[in-house]
């Protein structure tokens, strides 16, 4: 049994909600015109100064954004590697926020070319279409595939199909305003309005309490299906579940920012790595805060490293998730041999 110290537990959330401070204000700080910590402080909380247009409809709703679709990202992470059992799954690994990218661009482009806007809701169930449609595929190949190994290759595959497809109906797309949808396919948190973070909100924070909730049945989940239904789980329903929250966060994710990589996969890693248990009543929570910071983070990295240009932010977390990953492969390779 884990031993969880009470001193730990409270030193990794400290630490992780001190680090998000700090990025939250590092973030709104970082642009084209620097502001200092008191004038930020001042703007927050009594609206006022000559950068408040600045900071409440432009810094403001990004940082926030960055914040809840990068702890609905870590959380999707951890619950396709509780549903799978395997360390390196995850929504862009399985090529389920590639399936969401596909459905959703071919939404937009359908409703553009007529002159349509979408809405953040419309967004969000095209990419819950997409990421549904995805997972059904990974799940009927697991039914077949008995090796893991082959069921993440093959996630890999679906993920590269549906981005080649994605690409090639977005370059040939007739409508000017698809121009932007090159943008938002390679990732990014820019652009965000208080419409989207209302929408994202309403979203992910109960299936984030959700998920917390299923707290018990989770963990007992991780110790097999058998003591699970020993201990009063109905797996088809518990599994179920565990599918719809993951895509719903995943579906979030890719429509209000575009396919963002290895998030899923790197950071219950490094937060596992950090508490010393993998008992979802910490990992839950700390998953979200550890998926917010780490976005934060690579978004700060993303707008600065080479401005006034930007980066996708997932060539960032890229550059910062697939080493963790590729740790983590060969530390299982170590322990198989």
């Amino acid at each position: 049994m884990e031993k969880r110290s009470p001193v730990r537990l409270a030193a990794g959330f400290a630490g992780l909600l001190a680090a998000l401070t700090i990025l939250i204000i590092w973030n709104i700080n970082t642009g084209s015109v620097r502001l200092p910590v008191r004038e930020i402080v001042e703007i927050l909380f009594r609206r006022t100064g000559e950068n408040v247009t600045i900071v409440w409809n432009i810094r403001l709703p990004r940082t926030i954004a960055a914040l809840i679709l990068g702890g609905a990202l870590a959380l999707s992470g951890f619950l396709l590697q509780t549903f799978f059992a395997n360390p390196i799954a995850g929504p862009f690994v399985l090529g389920i926020s590639s399936g969401a990218k596909l459905v959703l661009s071919l939404v937009l482009i359908g409703l553009l070319s007529r002159g349509i806007a979408a809405g953040s809701w419309t967004l969000i169930l095209a990419a819950f279409l997409g990421a549904t449609m995805s997972m059904g595929f990974v799940l009927a190949i697991s039914l077949k595939a008995k090796r893991m190994s082959l069921l993440i290759i093959c996630g890999v595959m679906i993920g590269y199909i549906c981005s080649a497809i994605t690409d090639f109906v977005v370059t040939f797309a007739d409508d000017a305003n698809i121009v932007n949808l090159h943008h938002w396919s390679l990732g990014s948190f820019s652009g965000m309005s208080w419409e989207n973070v209302g929408v994202m909100t309403a979203v992910v924070v109960p299936a984030l309490i959700l998920t917390f909730l299923l707290s018990k049945p989770i963990s007992a989940y991780q110790l097999g299906e058998v003591y699970a239904r020993n201990m009063g789980v109905n797996i088809r329903v518990f599994r179920a579940v565990l599918i719809l929250l993951s895509s719903v966060l995943s579906a979030c994710v890719t429509a209000f920012a575009g396919p963002i990589s290895f998030v899923g996969v790197a950071v219950p890693h490094l937060i596992r790595s950090i508490f010393k248990t993998a008992k979802p009543i910490v990992m839950v929570p700390a998953c979200f805060l550890g998926g917010a910071v780490f976005c934060l983070f690579c978004d700060l990295i993303a707008r600065t490293i080479v401005s006034p240009a930007e980066l996708s932010i997932s060539s960032v977390t890229a550059v910062f998730g697939a080493p963790v990953v590729i740790f983590v492969m060969l530390r299982r390779q170590k322990d198989r041999s």
